[in-house]
Order: C-alpha cells, then sequence, then structure tokens
C-alpha cells in the first residue's frame, strides 16, 4: 500500500474517532474482539489500551507525520524540539520531548476533564494532535536552529482544522492553528520565535524562568564566534536586536538567579522585559503575579515560554541548570490557569532534561500537567479567530 494511502486512512482513523463512531468492522475484530475493545451502547468499540501501554504520545493524542504531510489539519499541534548543545551546565534536554511525553501518559485516564478551568482539552471543538519531533542534528548548531525555526513554520502556518477562513491575528489576518513546543533547552525559543514573527511579526513574551536569558553575548559565554553567542542564555538578547517581540510588553516571571550585581537587573532593561522576583509570590501572592502579567501584555498576541526551572528543584529536579527558592507545581499551574484570557497564540516549554530525574517522573510529569493546563486555556479560549470578535466588539462599545 502507498504511504499517500496510508495516511489518508490514518487521517480518516482519526476523524471517525473524534466524531465518536468506533470501529465496527466484524470482519476485522473477529470473535476475540471483547479482549482488546471496549463495547459501548450503539458503538462498534474502542481499543482498550491501558495508560501504561501503547504508543506514548502526548496525552495519549492522536499521532500524525504533520512535517511530511502538509495536508494534515488541526487547531493545537504539539511538536518535538530535541536539541540541547546550546546549554551551559547539564545536557541532556534533547530526551525532554520523549520524557514529556512519558509524563503526560495519565493526562486523559480520567476523561481529561480540568476542573479549575471548566473545560476539557481532549474532547471540545478543537482537533488536537501530536506531530511527533522536528529532526534535528546535534552536530551544528546553526542547522539545528534552521531545523527547528522552519519546522515550526512548517506547523505553524497551514490552515487551521477551525475558522481557516474567518479573520485572524496572523499577518493578512489569517486564523492560523496554535503550536505547543516540547523541548530541548531554552536556545530553541529562538527559531520558535523567528517562526512566530514569520506569521505574526513582533510579539508580546511571557517568560517564565529562574534566569533572565538576556544576556549579550560578550558576558555570556564570552562570544568566542556567531555560533557561540546563540545560547541558552542569550537567545532574548537577539531576539530583541532582530525585533522579534513587541517592546517593552514583555515580562520574565519566577526570576532568582544569582547576578554579577545590580546592573544586570537595569541591562535586562534593553529588552523589553519587566522582571517579577520569585520570592514576590511571598508578598503579593500567586494572584498578584497575574495580575502584573496580564498589565503588562495586555491584549497583545502572546507568546509563553516556560523553563521547567521556574520550579523549584524540589518539584523539578531534571533540569539544566537548578536554581533553589523557586515555585511549587501547584503556584505554577495557578498562575497559568489566571492568564485564561489572554490571547495565546504559541507556547513552549524547555529545559526538561530526564536523565536527572527521580524514578518517580516527578520533573516530566510537572513539565506536562503544565501543558495541560497551557492546552486547556487555549481551548477555553476558542479559536484564534475570537481574538478578532472580541477586540470588533470592544471597539463597537
Amino acid at each position: 500500500m502507498f504511504p499517500s494511502t496510508l495516511l489518508a486512512l490514518g487521517c480518516a482513523a482519526i476523524v471517525t474517532a473524534h466524531a465518536g463512531h468506533g470501529h465496527n468492522d466484524e470482519s476485522i475484530l473477529g470473535p476475540l474482539e471483547a479482549l482488546w475493545y471496549n463495547k459501548l451502547p450503539g458503538d462498534g468499540g474502542t481499543q482498550a489500551d491501558s495508560v501504561f501501554s501503547g504508543i506514548t504520545t502526548f496525552g495519549r493524542l492522536p499521532y500524525l507525520p504533520c512535517l511530511s504531510h502538509s495536508s494534515i489539519k488541526y487547531d493545537i499541534a504539539f511538536i518535538g524540539a530535541p536539541f540541547d548543545t546550546g546549554t551551559s551546565y547539564r545536557p541532556g534536554a534533547r530526551f525532554g520531548p520523549s520524557g514529556i511525553r512519558q509524563g503526560s501518559r495519565r493526562l486523559n485516564l480520567y476523561g481529561g476533564y480540568n476542573v479549575p478551568l471548566a473545560t476539557n482539552p481532549f474532547n471540545s471543538w478543537a482537533t488536537v494532535l501530536d506531530c511527533g519531533d522536528i529532526p534535528v542534528t546535534s552536530y551544528d548548531n546553526t542547522y539545528a536552529l534552521q531545523q527547528i525555526e522552519e519546522g515550526h513554520f512548517s506547523i505553524l502556518s497551514r490552515s487551521p482544522a477551525t475558522d481557516a477562513h474567518r479573520k485572524g491575528p496572523a499577518k493578512k489576518e489569517k486564523t492560523l492553528p496554535r503550536v505547543i513546543t516540547l523541548g530541548g533547552d531554552h536556545t530553541i525559543t529562538l527559531p520558535l520565535l523567528r517562526s512566530i514573527n514569520r506569521a505574526y511579526g513582533p510579539v508580546s513574551v511571557i517568560h517564565f524562568d529562574s534566569h533572565l536569558d538576556t544576556w549579550k553575548p560578550k558576558v555570556f559565554g564570552g562570544s568566542p564566534s556567531e555560533v557561540a553567542s546563540i545560547n541558552h542564555g542569550t537567545y532574548f538578547y537577539h531576539a530583541a536586536m532582530e525585533g522579534l517581540l513587541a517592546n517593552d510588553t514583555n515580562i520574565h516571571a519566577g526570576i532568582r538567579t544569582t547576578l554579577s550585581g545590580p546592573s544586570d537587573y537595569d541591562n535586562d532593561g534593553y529588552c523589553g522585559f519587566e522582571i517579577v522576583e520569585a520570592r514576590e509570590i511571598d508578598t503579593i501572592g500567586a494572584a498578584g503575579i497575574i495580575e502584573r502579567i496580564i498589565k503588562r501584555v495586555g491584549t497583545n498576541p502572546v507568546y509563553l515560554s516556560i523553563d521547567i526551572d521556574t520550579l523549584d528543584p524540589a518539584f523539578a529536579p531534571a533540569t539544566g541548570t537548578p536554581e533553589t527558592g523557586g515555585w511549587s507545581t501547584r503556584e505554577l499551574r495557578t498562575i497559568i490557569r489566571g492568564l485564561e484570557n489572554l490571547n495565546l497564540i504559541a507556547a513552549d516549554i524547555v529545559e526538561v532534561a530526564p536523565a536527572y530525574d527521580t524514578n518517580a517522573e516527578h520533573t516530566t510529569m510537572a513539565a506536562a500537567d503544565v501543558l495541560y493546563e497551557v492546552m486547556s486555556i487555549m481551548v477555553k479560549k476558542g479559536p484564534l479567530s475570537n481574538m478578532i470578535d472580541a477586540e470588533e466588539d470592544v471597539a463597537e462599545l
């Protein structure tokens, strides 16, 4: 059977499953169907994999090779970027995408309903897929970053499954799908923002991290070459210099790194960021941090970048540059849920290095659960075309 025929059959199977219709081909199921299929009233049944069995995708979502086939449609896509040769301390985040998927296996165990947000991202208006990983070389950083940018743009720039012909926030008033990227070290955010810029222009960035990541290359790494100047501590400097960021609408949250001196915070301003330190949660609480973030980014299209080291190492030990004194998983999830009304167009989670995790998979589960909140607020917000509808409603008032 030709690959195109296989793909067509795979797409048809996903559409059928998404519509709630099961498999009823008795010639295939045969007399043993009860051993591996759940029978539902009026339905042919669904395959009864256990939560610990089957192919590992994010939240057990359907997988399709989106990069290989431009005809595949979705509203939200997960894509991996297994890159870690821009890290300065502990490597291993190239295994982040597979680790996060492993940590996500239980997300849909009881049906996927998000109680605090009152939504179910696995059963909604949205077509959500796991598109696998972008092929990334580990031998040439410049080429790897190009692979990530082009792979991400290929996933981002096609028409979504929903509201494809309605006016949206992207260039030429297009409505595009949302893309959630599984890193990878934080260097990947630079090619991702380059891709976003091609589709949207400059965007506001919410950056959850314990580190600023706006260092000038001569300060962080010494910049012995152009290749070395782009790493997981300098990518926001390059993003600012390339005009990828909407000036003075960006914000860091969870910062607690040691500095060379107070001037480091002053210098951060050239990239257009405001700073919320991790310790501020003790005085203004999660609600105060949410308020600061919302006030900063406003109604702009927002890109969300989450470094897992925002969490304290007690909750997420498996990361490249751990810093004590961070937030708990509960606190971070609460803050992200508080951003549900923002115009979130895309997101990433980075610096998950499973080799340093516990056998209990603390970090990979935390990363998966954080993305579950991100996925939930995207679904609850509705298609990106809703952003334009809301702006027009405000204008009429």
